[in-house]
């Protein structure tokens, strides 16, 4: 399966190893979305900026 992950809140204020995160995902402004695979490295990032995010079963 895969997940949608949107970015719905700014970066401006987020931690450097959140905005490393954020980045490694391919998200930079807000309303970027990319679509990944649903494995534990997923799962894990998103914990981390789950405050940031939005996520979509695709």
């Amino acid at each position: 399966m895969e997940k949608k992950v949107i970015l719905v809140k700014s970066l401006i204020g987020a931690k450097p190893n959140q905005k490393a995160t954020a980045k490694s995902l391919g998200l930079v402004k807000i309303g970027d979305s990319i679509i990944h695979n649903d494995d534990a490295v997923l799962a894990g990032k998103i914990k981390v900026i789950s405050h940031l995010v939005a996520v979509e079963n695709v």
